[in-house]
């Protein structure tokens, strides 16, 4: 009984904690990716993170189109999320390094895994909804569009035919693999508990 109680809050804080992280790190996308404000999904998106975030950019300024106060929210969430499961667990909190290193590689790989997804998205609205102004096929094109439009300009044109996704999704998972190979070993945590969604 006391196993699948302790595994039901650990499933419980995990989600709770991957969840809120998503929505820190897309408030950090729409604002690096300079999204439509206005859009309602973006107002939402601010509205649940400016509690923590809005009175910590007083302090840390914004670096141009880079929050920091975003940034430090977001290993914040992770950091307290990671340390919850371990007490859940019985097993105290982590060393300080530990902690530092699958917290990074948890916001780093979250960052990862919402663009994947984006162009995931994109792609699939370029195929069945090309023209479409939903507001959330509008955040879509607007979040992956400063990732691709670099590699279509490097690309060669083949005659309307765009492969820059694929580029793109090649160096995700690099950077993915990368990151879990060094700062997640590092860590010397489970994949489980510091990869992203």
């Amino acid at each position: 009984m006391g196993q699948s109680v302790g595994n039901a809050g650990v499933f419980l804080v995990m989600t709770l904690v991957n969840l809120y992280l998503f929505i820190v790190m897309m408030r950090f996308i729409l604002q690096f990716s300079q999204a439509d404000f206005y859009n309602p999904i973006s107002q939402a998106i601010a509205k649940a993170t400016s509690p923590l975030v809005n009175p910590l950019q007083k302090t840390l300024k914004p670096l141009g189109r880079v929050s920091i106060a975003t940034l430090v929210i977001a290993f914040f969430v992770k950091v307290i999320g990671i340390s919850l499961v371990f007490i859940i667990a019985g097993e105290g909190v982590p060393p300080a390094m530990n902690l530092i290193l699958g917290a990074l590689t948890g916001v780093i790989t979250t960052l990862l895994d919402i663009y994947f997804y984006a162009l995931i998205g994109s792609i699939i609205l370029s195929w069945v909804a090309p023209q479409s102004s939903h507001p959330g096929a509008m955040l879509i094109y607007q979040i992956t569009e400063p990732v691709m439009s670099p590699v279509r300009n490097i690309l060669p044109s083949m005659g309307g035919l765009d492969l820059s996704p694929i580029f793109v999704f090649i160096g995700i998972n690099v950077l993915e693999i990368m990151v879990m190979g060094t700062l997640g070993q590092a860590s010397g945590m489970p994949r489980y508990l510091i990869a992203g969604m």
